[in-house]
């Protein structure tokens, strides 16, 4: 559900900008400032899971996560198709 909610309200941000808002941010800079975050949270989710605790992983995969969502919406895509592409080769059963 929160992945869901999550991308709602980020579409939202790009449907309907607000001022002082970090998602419209890195809506207003593009592709290449969200391709950049994202290569920045990677590197911060290995140096978490090489040392940093439990706790941390978790807090910057929360940002990386939020950050693939907010590609996701740059692009005009829905968190369904990585659930499709997992299916696809993963198939239940």
């Amino acid at each position: 559900m929160m992945p869901q909610y999550l991308y709602e309200v980020i579409l939202d941000r790009k449907v309907n900008p607000r001022e002082g808002s970090y998602t419209c941010r890195l809506f207003e800079r593009g592709e290449d400032e969200i391709l950049k975050k994202i290569g920045e949270e990677a590197v911060e989710v290995i140096l978490a899971a090489k040392g940093q605790g439990d706790n941390r992983l978790v807090e910057e995969l929360a940002d990386l996560y939020y950050h693939v969502l907010v590609l996701l919406v740059w692009r005009g895509l829905k968190p369904d198709a990585i659930d499709s592409e997992l299916l696809r080769r993963h198939p239940a059963g």
